[in-house]
């Protein structure tokens, strides 16, 4: 089963966008920071739609230098994020089909693959497997 999770979009602003979705009736649900990754990654969802229907905000943190990341039009929308039962299962139709996997699930939760538009498309496991080749072993292909 294929269950939708979250459209991602990149912010320069957490506060502002945060603002805005509020205006429409989305409400923070969750967040996570990375000192390590720095960034910061805020889910929004509407009453009643936590883990059902969610906007994710990823704000990177700016350099040391303070100068802040600049998206272009279409590089502030993220991707499309699906939560698939056997991510290996799923992966392997994509790419038997075609498709490029551009960020192999080699942790065995999480790939990235494009659709015939370009639109970067997130496989979430749905819960976690093992690391399983050959998908363990393949590098990035691309940008995603």
């Amino acid at each position: 089963m294929t269950k939708f999770l979250h459209a991602m979009i990149r912010v320069t602003d957490p506060d502002a966008t945060i603002a805005f979705f509020g205006l429409i009736g989305l409400s923070e649900v969750r967040r996570h920071e990375s000192e390590a990754g720095r960034f910061t990654l805020i889910f929004l969802a509407a009453p009643g739609q936590a883990g059902v229907a969610e906007v994710e905000l990823t704000y990177n943190w700016p350099p040391e230098d303070g100068s802040a990341e600049v998206y272009g039009i279409g590089r502030n929308f993220g991707h499309l994020a699906y939560q698939v039962d056997n991510i290996y299962e799923t992966c392997a139709r994509l790419q038997a089909a075609g498709h490029i996997i551009h960020r192999p699930p080699r942790d065995g939760h999480m790939a990235f693959v494009k659709s015939p538009d370009g639109i970067s498309i997130e496989l979430l496991q749905d819960g976690r497997l093992a690391p399983a080749e050959p998908w363990a072993s393949m590098a990035n292909t691309g940008v995603w």
